[in-house]
């Protein structure tokens, strides 16, 4: 089953330029992509590939100029702000690299959160429900521990959670090791593999070929276009530039 189908997505902006002339920046040119339920992928490329856009796209906070964006069969660019809200809410769990927790309230209260805008869950069972997500992260003993008192590791585990808690289509996770030292890291993304062996979809946007690695395939962007998709044979070794660790595709790493 595809989760997301993205076909022919192309996105521009129009920038002030130095004379009286705008400047059009091509940020995406001609994107495809099919996501299956139970991929794990990693988006790569150099800064300025596009790689922002696409997540952004693929996480409905912006809208491609051309092209269609399907999510579980369902198009997504004809959406109004309210519709578009929605799919953030209950299609899609994000994982961010500063955490984005709230600071004075527990663990627990800060994964029921997004269950507040979910009409389609009783209230009586958010707090069940975020605390089954904890257990899942391995949170049981820090439920009513507030973000200062956990560490940087244990905070992402939170998001983690708080991603899960409405049980999206997929979790689009932004860098989320940026802010890890590399046993944290290694932690974290062990945690995404027994997910995603769970049955989870996820896409994880980074710049390191070593958390990629984690991952079952890998998309590298340049110049807003798809250069690289292939499959990695290992899971949790590193990218290894001439190809022993990947199967398939063209390397263009940077």
């Amino acid at each position: 089953m595809k989760v997301i189908e993205l076909r022919d997505i192309r996105r521009s902006y129009t920038m002030a330029g130095k004379g009286a002339a705008p400047v059009v920046v091509h940020a995406l040119r001609g994107i495809d992509l099919a996501v299956e339920a139970g991929d794990f992928l990693s988006i790569m490329g150099p800064s300025g590939s596009g790689k922002s856009t696409l997540m952004h796209l693929l996480g409905c906070l912006d809208k491609p100029t051309s092209g269609s964006y399907l999510l579980e069969g369902m198009a997504t660019s004809d959406a109004g702000s309210d519709a578009f809200a929605r799919i953030r809410n209950r299609k899609i769990g994000f994982v961010f690299q500063a955490f984005n927790l709230l600071s004075r309230t527990t663990a627990l209260e800060n994964v029921e959160l997004p269950l507040r805008y979910n009409r389609s869950i009783p209230r009586r069972s958010w707090k069940e429900r975020a605390a089954s997500c904890l257990r899942q992260v391995g949170l049981e003993n820090r439920m009513d521990h507030f973000p200062a008192q956990l560490s940087g590791g244990q905070q992402q585990r939170v998001a983690i959670a708080r991603a899960l808690v409405n049980d999206p289509a997929f979790i689009l996770a932004d860098e989320p090791t940026g802010n890890l030292d590399t046993r944290m890291t290694q932690e974290i993304m062990g945690l995404f593999q027994s997910l995603n062996e769970q049955g989870k979809t996820i896409i994880m946007v980074t710049h390191e070929p070593e958390v990629a690695a984690y991952t079952k395939r890998a998309i590298i962007l340049r110049d807003g276009k798809v250069c690289s998709d292939y499959g990695i044979a290992k899971p949790g070794r590193a990218l290894d530039p001439d190809g022993e660790s990947r199967e398939g595709g063209e390397s263009c790493l940077f």
